[in-house]
C-alpha cells in the first residue's frame, strides 16, 4: 500500500472526509434545525435534530437520544463539506422499522472551524511527557478546548433538548458517536461524564499521528510507544467501572483508517483487563473500508445496534 501520508493529514482540520455523494434513500422522519445556538463555554454552533417516525403520532412516547458530533455530515450531503453525508436518518428508520434498535431521537451537533482543539480529550494531552506535549497540540492547533464542548453538551444542550422534546434523559437512553476526531470526543464524553452519557460510540477514531516522522519508522515507532503508554493510561484510569456503559470502536484498514491499528489494539486491550466484557465492549475492524462517510454509511448497523439494542421482552 503506498499512501501520500502528507495529502491523507492536510484537510485533516476537515474531516470526516468523504468520497462521492451516494444515491440517496427518501428521508423519513422530520429534521428541526437550531441555529447558532449559543453557549457561554464554545462559539454557537448549528444544531440539528431528527424526529423519528412516529414521534408526531404519539404524543405520549418518549424517546432515547443519540447525540452525534459533526452534524452538518449526518442528515444533508448538500450541507455536508464533501457532498457525502452518513445517511444516519434513512439507517435508523431501517433499523427501527426492522426491531433492531431502541429509535433514538438523534441530535446532529455541528463543528467550528476550532473542531481539532474541540473535539481532543483535554486530559490526554495534559498526561504527555513534558517534552511531547507542544509537538502534540501543534497537531491540533492549540490547547484543547473539549472540556468546554463537554461542558456545552452536559449543561446547555442536553437540559435544551430533554426540556423541548419528549425524551428519556437517564444515562441507559443517552448516547453519543462519531467518527475521526468524533470518535475521540465521544470516548472523553463517557470518562467525564458517565453519569450523563450510557454509551459511547467511536467510528474510525483518530488517533494521533505525527507528520514529520512518517518517513522515519523507529523514530515514530518510539514517539507513539511514549504517547500510547500516556494515553492508554488515562483511558485505564477515566472510564467508568465495566458492567453499565457500552462503549464501542471500529476502524477500518485503508487511508488513514491504515494508522490506526498499534495504537487501537492498545487502546482495546486496556480496556478488556480492566473487566469490560464482550456485551458492553466492543472493537470492530472492517477490511478494505476507508476512512470517509461511505464507509461508516456502510457500516453503521454494528455502532447503533450495539449501543442500543432492543429492550428485551
Amino acid at each position: 500500500m503506498r499512501l501520500d501520508r502528507r495529502a491523507l493529514l492536510a484537510g485533516l482540520s476537515a474531516l470526516p472526509l468523504a468520497t462521492a455523494a451516494r444515491a440517496e434513500a427518501p428521508a423519513q422522519g422530520r429534521l428541526v434545525e437550531h441555529p447558532a445556538m449559543p453557549s457561554a463555554h464554545v462559539q454557537p454552533r448549528d444544531v440539528t435534530v431528527w424526529l423519528p417516525p412516529g414521534y408526531d403520532e404519539d404524543p405520549g412516547r418518549r424517546w432515547p437520544v443519540l447525540y452525534m458530533h459533526d452534524g452538518q455530515n449526518l442528515f444533508d450531503a448538500s450541507r455536508a463539506p464533501y457532498g457525502a453525508e452518513w445517511g444516519v436518518d434513512e439507517q435508523v428508520a431501517r433499523l427501527a422499522a426492522t426491531g433492531q434498535i431502541r429509535t433514538p431521537i438523534v441530535v446532529g451537533i455541528g463543528n467550528t472551524p476550532l473542531r481539532l482543539r474541540e473535539y481532543v480529550p483535554a486530559d490526554l494531552i495534559r498526561a504527555l511527557p513534558d517534552d511531547m506535549r507542544a509537538d502534540v497540540q501543534a497537531i491540533y492547533g492549540g490547547q484543547p478546548l473539549s472540556d468546554g464542548y463537554l461542558r456545552f453538551l452536559v449543561e446547555d444542550l442536553k437540559p435544551f433538548i430533554d426540556r423541548t422534546y419528549r425524551t428519556h434523559p437517564e444515562p441507559d437512553d443517552t448516547a453519543t458517536m462519531g467518527s475521526s476526531m468524533g470518535g475521540l470526543i465521544s470516548l472523553y464524553a463517557l470518562m467525564k461524564h458517565p453519569g450523563v452519557f450510557g454509551a459511547a460510540g467511536c467510528v474510525s477514531t483518530h488517533w494521533p499521528i505525527r507528520i514529520e516522522q512518517l518517513t522515519d519508522p523507529a523514530a515514530l515507532a518510539a514517539w507513539r510507544d511514549r504517547l500510547t503508554e500516556a494515553w492508554t493510561g488515562v483511558v485505564r484510569e477515566g472510564l467508568p467501572p465495566p458492567g453499565r456503559h457500552r462503549l464501542y470502536f471500529d476502524r477500518g484498514d485503508e487511508t488513514l483508517d491504515a494508522f490506526y491499528a498499534e495504537f487501537q489494539t492498545r487502546i482495546d486491550d486496556t480496556i478488556r483487563a480492566a473487566g469490560w466484557a464482550p456485551d458492553r465492549f466492543r472493537s470492530l475492524v472492517f477490511p478494505g473500508a476507508e476512512h470517509n462517510e461511505a464507509s461508516w454509511n456502510a457500516r453503521l448497523d454494528a455502532p447503533l445496534t450495539f449501543l442500543l439494542p432492543p429492550l428485551p421482552r
